[in-house]
């Protein structure tokens, strides 16, 4: 078995890698400046950084604080991985126009099987060179090509090669090119600690030990690593399929200056639009709306849909869009080019209607939906529980056909949050009331949580209300990092003669009702 492994053919790869991809596909879609120091967050720590700030000791990996420190200039942004795919797409399909057959490896780095352009072109080097070329016409000007016998090796070739852009590996000379690496390339971070610890520090020391001995050691992943450590990456370039295009758009000349003749004009791509994705057994759950107008103004927006968009829900959107800004066509000059982008798409079966039908869910939802046609976007509101640690901060309305979002995140832990069971009625508007205790003094809680009488009873609205049963307080911290803006109460149960329980808070001197347990 492991002669065969060993036999098996090496297909000859060009490898392009364009370095520090996800801030170009950031710069590239925002007002951000690539020669800034800029970092990517994800889960708290940086994911990619610009070469600004590596500059400045900056580096994948730290957590977003030291960077800081390291860097105050710092920009930083979130990560999204859908901007990088998104980004990288249109420079996919310029060089699918000079080199056919590419394989995205990941957002940034693609693969082609070299056979063909290499052919055409005359040698490597010229392959490459048109394939900078290409890159250089898009305005990605340090990408970097590498050319060997295999993917890995091809790859590692790129990312080796600063000036000139390319590094072609002569056919049979990976293992030489591969040997004084260090096995982290490997990206195989268990592995790697173990060989290390054996005291095998390259690619070479790794290549030349036995391979059966390595099969037996580490399994079929470590054999598959120990021969691309010598040279024989066997993999074949598979590329991929062009995305059907899917996308409807429409230019209007002349340009229209009104809301109902825009959605007038878009119905007819409207129903093609549904049409196409139908015909490609998908449902849409999600559209981009990008909307021109004659002076240059641009309005994009994504939408989502609960269910699944029919024609006459995209021109809603479209028409939604338009009216978000206030005018009568929503920009401030005659519309010129519309155009629907499935953001979201889903197989049709999952859509399908149940044996017995959904009418009661149908009925609800084109009820809803027909009101909010004639009301306008946010006209129906539904009802959605997010984060926090108030019954306030968690309460959120979002419009009919959106994502139930929030901005903060219920699947965090939240250490502070009311316990269970929840307060029924929720009030939209904290209700000052007044706490006192038997002597009709105010109860106050100093900065150790200390009461300073025992609540006798509160009113609201001029209402006194007696206390038969109360408890706390429990202190609530939040933002106490940020001297302009701390929130600090405390939060007790108080339960009034007629057995309805209240939740109140106390802030400093003052107390606030802010549910009820009815």
């Amino acid at each position: 078995m492991m002669a065969t492994r060993l036999s098996a053919p090496v297909t000859r790869t060009i490898v392009l890698w364009c370095p520090d991809w996800p801030i170009t596909a950031v710069t590239r879609t925002s007002t951000l400046s690539a020669d800034a120091p800029l970092a990517l967050i994800e889960k708290g720590r940086v994911f990619a950084c610009s070469a600004a700030a590596r500059r400045e000791g900056v580096s994948r990996g730290m957590r977003v604080r030291e960077a800081q420190s390291r860097c105050p200039e710092l920009a930083v942004a979130p990560y999204e991985q859908a901007v990088d795919i998104r980004s990288f797409e249109p420079v996919l399909a310029a060089i699918e126009e000079v080199m056919p057959g590419a394989q995205l490896l990941r957002p940034g780095t693609c693969a082609i099987t070299s056979r063909g352009p290499s052919a055409f072109y005359g040698s490597d080097d010229e392959a490459a060179l048109w394939l900078l070329d290409t890159l250089d016409s898009l305005g990605i000007t340090d990408a970097r090509v590498g050319i060997a016998d295999g993917p890995f090796t091809a790859e590692r070739a790129a990312r080796s090669t600063t000036r000139p852009r390319i590094r072609v590996v002569p056919r049979g000379e990976s293992g030489d090119f591969l040997a004084p690496l260090p096995v982290t390339v490997l990206e195989r971070p268990q592995l790697v600690t173990l060989l290390q610890r054996l005291g095998v520090r390259t690619l070479g020391e790794f290549a030349a030990l036995d391979p059966l001995d390595v099969e037996n050691r580490f399994g079929a992943d470590g054999a598959h690593v120990h021969a691309l450590a010598g040279g024989l990456d066997s993999r074949r370039v598979i590329p991929r399929t062009p995305p059907r295009e899917l996308d409807s758009v429409i230019e209007f000349e002349p340009p229209l200056d009104r809301i109902d003749q825009v959605a007038f004009g878009f119905r007819a791509s409207a129903d093609r639009f549904i049409a196409e994705i139908t015909a490609a057994k998908l449902v849409c759950t999600s559209i981009r709306v990008e909307i021109d107008s004659e002076a240059g103004e641009t309005s994009e927006r994504t939408w989502a849909h609960p269910r699944s968009f029919t024609a006459s829900d995209v021109i809603d959107r479209i028409r939604w869009q338009l009216q978000g800004g206030g005018s009568e066509t929503g920009l401030s000059s005659p519309i010129c080019y519309v155009r629907v982008v499935p953001e979201s798409v889903d197989a049709i079966g999952g859509h399908e209607q149940g044996l017995w039908g959904t009418a009661a869910d149908e009925r609800i939802h084109h009820g809803l939906s027909r009101v909010q046609s004639m009301l306008g976007h946010g006209g129906v509101l539904t009802a959605v529980i997010g984060g926090g640690r108030t019954p306030a901060d968690r309460q959120n309305l979002v419009a009919w056909g959106d994502r139930p979002a929030s901005a903060l995140d219920a699947t965090q832990p939240w250490p502070g949050s009311l316990p269970t069971p929840a307060p029924s009625t929720v009030f939209e508007v904290r209700q000052p009331v007044s706490v006192v205790s038997s002597d009709q003094v105010i109860v106050t809680v100093d900065d150790r949580g200390a009461i300073s009488a025992a609540p006798s009873g509160f009113s609201t609205g001029g209402e006194f209300r007696p206390i038969t049963a109360w408890a706390g307080p429990w202190p609530v911290e939040q933002r106490w990092w940020a001297a302009e803006s701390p929130v600090r109460s405390n939060r007790f149960q108080m339960v009034d003669d007629t057995g309805l329980a209240w939740l109140l808070i106390n802030e400093g001197d003052r107390w606030w009702a802010e549910a009820r347990y009815d």
